[in-house]
């Protein structure tokens, strides 16, 4: 059983910056990705990035490339999001989640979600 505790979020003036803290914590089998999804406003829940154990792997979103960055450590089993150059687009409620399939790291369903999210908003 995973067990993900996330903290972080808040909400900021377009163009700030926040960072997003998730610790995994019990049975994490070698395959496990640990990364980030997504609920806007109105929309279906939807990826924002991940990252492979080690040899690490990087992936994101493309409406998140370029601003957003994961740090993974698996010593301490964290997986941060640092957002920079938020845009209104980005608010949404932000949940940690451990997935089991790295063929498929975009599909919500190949993962197990952190409680009950962290909303992160955004003003124009």
């Amino acid at each position: 059983q995973v067990r993900l505790a996330q903290s972080g979020g808040g909400s900021v003036q377009a163009g700030g910056s926040l960072r997003l803290s998730c610790k995994a914590s019990g049975q994490i089998p070698t395959t496990y990705l640990l990364g980030w999804f997504r609920l806007p406003p109105g929309k279906g829940r939807e990826f924002v990035a991940t990252s492979s154990r080690p040899p690490v792997k990087l992936y994101y979103s493309d409406s998140v490339k370029g601003r957003f960055t994961l740090s993974r450590d698996d010593l301490k089993g964290t997986i941060d999001l640092e957002m920079n150059n938020l845009k209104p687009e980005d608010t949404a409620v932000y949940y940690c989640a451990a997935g089991w399939s790295p063929e498929r790291y975009r599909d919500q369903n190949y993962y197990i979600f952190s409680g009950q999210g962290t909303q992160v908003t955004v003003s124009s």
